[in-house]
């Protein structure tokens, strides 16, 4: 059974405790006590630690899952790496570039499974649309489009993602990193980027929507808009082929009910041929992407969501930084 530390004790790092399967929670840690040891409580055995420095040189913890505010995410994860724990840590794995290229290197040098929260890909809808994409139902790939947004909350712009030095960046380098992930899931690499970042609503010194144009060098295209001025939550991703359409939209709760529809495309053309899943209940994303990383580490093979996708994902949002600035 892998034994586990968990470093962020918030929202995540709950969803990440609920998410264990095959695995006892050994130590958790938090700069917060009293928020350490309401998490560990839940958990027979489970020590509760301000110190994570402690928790990653422990010989009886196996794996470390870092859930912390962004500034954190790097440090925490370099030194479990380095102590050979094996690793998945949140989105979007540092603040930048700069900051994630050495934790590559190093689980690269520790020989350790190393995965990034990239969640979204395990959700139902996802993992059915990348079945059907995979089939080449959809024929060959044309373009992407895409839309993420939340309309935030009363005092939003004073929390930590509001703080570039916390959070790195605004709403591109949050929910926008997920669309970008998953664009390249689909589509591969986009070695050309353009589009804008602005703040049009909050008082903040990050953006509150990124627009990105993204291009494989096949010339085929991702527009994705991350919003946190959206008012309505809002997710919906399409993946468009010559022969086909995906939609997924929704991502249970307040972003209404997981919905994938294929549409076919008939040979007279028209209306095509729909055909809808609908994915209600709780979101089993986590536990799923956390069974895939199990699976990684017992038959060492790369994760579903790596650092090195982290990283991709991450220069282009630097890129396009890089020319707002311009």
């Amino acid at each position: 059974m892998l034994r586990v530390a968990i470093v962020g004790c918030g929202l995540i790092g709950h969803k990440r405790a609920r998410a264990l399967t095959a695995s006892q929670l050994v130590a958790v840690a938090d700069t917060n006590p009293a928020r350490a040891q309401q998490l560990a409580a839940q958990f027979p055995g489970c020590d509760a630690s301000t110190e994570w420095q402690a928790l990653v040189v422990r010989d009886d913890i196996d794996l470390v899952i870092v859930a912390t505010t962004n500034d954190a995410l790097a440090p925490v994860s370099l030194a479990a790496v380095q102590h050979g724990k094996h690793l998945l840590v949140e989105k979007p794995a540092a603040r930048d570039v700069d900051e994630l290229r050495p934790l590559v290197a190093a689980a690269r040098a520790a020989g350790v499974i190393a995965k990034v929260g990239f969640n979204h890909r395990f959700h139902p809808a996802f993992q059915k649309a990348r079945a059907i994409f995979d089939s080449g139902a959809l024929g060959p790939l044309m373009y992407i489009r895409a839309r993420y947004g939340h309309g935030g909350r009363l005092g939003y712009d004073r929390e930590w993602r509001a703080d570039p030095a916390i959070a790195g960046g605004g709403e591109m380098l949050d929910q926008g990193v997920h669309l970008i992930d998953l664009a390249r899931w689909f589509a591969g690499d986009f070695p050309q980027v353009s589009g804008h970042i602005g703040t049009y609503f909050w008082d903040m010194p990050v953006e509150d929507n990124g627009f990105a144009l993204l291009k494989t060098a096949q010339g085929q295209v991702a527009w994705l808009h991350a919003s946190c001025t959206e008012w309505k939550n809002l997710f919906c991703f399409e993946i468009f082929g010559r022969d086909g359409k995906l939609q997924i939209d929704g991502l249970g709760g307040s972003y209404g009910v997981e919905r994938l529809a294929y549409y076919k495309m008939l040979p007279q053309m028209g209306p095509p041929e729909t055909t809808i899943w609908e994915y209600p209940g709780e979101d089993t994303s986590w536990r799923d992407e956390y069974a895939d990383l199990l699976a990684c580490i017992q038959e060492r093979r790369q994760p579903n969501g790596s650092l090195e996708d982290a990283l991709a994902a991450l220069e282009i949002v630097q890129q396009l930084y890089n020319l707002s600035a311009q």
